[in-house]
């Protein structure tokens, strides 16, 4: 009796900016704090790339980074987006093993990253939750297979 195979190659990277978009939603270091929170609830979403207006990756800024800059200083919405953006930030290959992006993200205690190509040239952005989605829909289409496989007698 040959059992389905459930585990093909590795994910990649790549292919969860397929399934969710490759858009890149950025903000300039200069904009302020409020107009940052305005994105992110107008975008919804948990995170921004931070970008110089000639285009240029500064870093990223995320909801945390408000909060942390919030318990130290309560009138941070006037202050500019690079007064509490990271700057030193984690990428990864959009060729890297899924797997890979969870150790990482959970290593570095991140929730975005940004995706580079072969020439370092930015791609997109995933966040945990794009990463969940995605281990769910692995795990749906094996359950899928696996009840095919039994109710269909192999």
């Amino acid at each position: 009796m040959d059992v389905p195979t459930l585990k093909g190659a590795a994910m990649r990277v790549l292919q969860i900016l397929t399934n969710k978009g490759s858009e890149i939603f950025a903000i300039t270091p200069e904009a302020s704090v409020a107009e940052l929170v305005r994105t992110l609830a107008d975008r919804k979403v948990g995170a921004l790339l931070v970008r110089t207006p000639n285009g240029q990756f500064a870093g990223i800024v995320s909801e945390r980074d408000i909060v942390r800059a919030l318990g130290s200083r309560e009138t941070i919405l006037h202050d500019p987006v690079s007064s509490i953006m990271t700057t030193d930030v984690v990428t990864v290959s959009h060729d890297a093993d899924v797997s890979d992006l969870m150790r990482l993200m959970t290593d570095q205690r991140v929730r975005h990253v940004p995706v580079v190509d072969e020439g370092n040239e930015l791609v997109g952005v995933v966040s945990i939750g794009d990463v969940v989605k995605n281990r769910m829909d692995e795990l749906e289409a094996e359950r899928s297979a696996l009840m095919d496989y039994i109710t269909q007698g192999g």
